[in-house]
C-alpha cells in the first residue's frame, strides 16, 4: 500500500457565528475573495439534520479558508483548557513592508493588533476575527541556511522533547539572534 502524498490544503474549516459578517470581515481586512457558499439542511457525510451555511474564502495561492455557520447548535465557544494564543490561523505575507502595511490597515479599521513579533525566521502580527479566532500574519525573514539547519535538527528536537518535555537547545541560536536584534 502506498502512503498518500498530499498536494496542499483543499480547505481548512472553522465555525463562525455569522456567515455574512465573517465574509465581510475577511474581505475588508485581508482582501480575500468570497469564492462560494454551500447550504444544506442535512450533513452530507452523516445524514444528520443540522442546517448550515458553509462559506469559502480565497486565502491566496490555491489555499481556501472556510467557515460553517450552525444556527441550530449551541453558541460557539473555545477550548478553555488551551491558551488563547495556541490555536490560530497563520497567513503568509510577501514582505516585512507588507506586514507593516497590514498592521496599519487593520489598526485603521479599529482592530487591536499585537506585534510585530520577531520569531527569528519570520516576523508576525496577531489579531482576532469577529468569531474569536486568533489570526496571524507572517512575513518570512529566515535564510535558506537557517531553514536547512532547523529542518536538520527537527527530528532530534522532537525526540528530546518526547523524552523530557523540556525545551531542547538544538536551535538556541534562533533565540540568541532575536535577542541580538532587540
Amino acid at each position: 500500500m502506498t502512503v498518500p502524498k498530499t498536494s496542499g490544503f483543499h480547505h481548512v474549516a472553522y465555525r463562525c457565528r455569522d456567515a455574512k459578517e465573517t465574509v465581510e470581515f475577511y474581505q475588508k481586512t485581508l482582501g480575500m475573495d468570497f469564492q462560494l457558499a454551500i447550504a444544506e439542511d442535512r450533513v452530507p457525510s452523516t445524514g444528520a439534520y443540522d442546517p448550515y451555511m458553509h462559506i469559502f474564502m480565497d486565502a491566496g495561492n490555491g489555499n481556501v479558508l472556510a467557515f460553517f455557520e450552525l444556527p441550530d447548535q449551541p453558541d460557539m465557544g473555545r477550548d478553555e483548557n488551551t491558551p488563547e494564543w495556541v490555536q490560530h490561523i497563520a497567513l503568509r505575507l510577501d514582505s516585512l513592508e507588507a506586514l507593516l502595511d497590514a498592521k496599519a490597515h487593520l489598526e485603521g479599521l479599529g482592530i487591536d493588533v499585537l506585534g510585530p513579533t520577531n520569531h527569528g525566521i519570520f516576523k508576525s502580527i496577531y489579531f482576532f476575527d469577529p468569531n474569536g479566532h486568533r489570526l496571524e500574519l507572517a512575513a518570512d525573514t529566515g535564510t535558506s541556511d537557517q531553514m536547512a539547519e532547523l529542518h536538520r535538527v527537527a527530528p532530534e528536537m522532537l525526540e528530546e522533547w518526547s523524552e523530557t518535555k523540556k525545551a531542547p537547545r538544538h536551535a538556541a541560536w534562533l533565540h540568541e539572534k532575536i535577542a541580538e536584534e532587540g
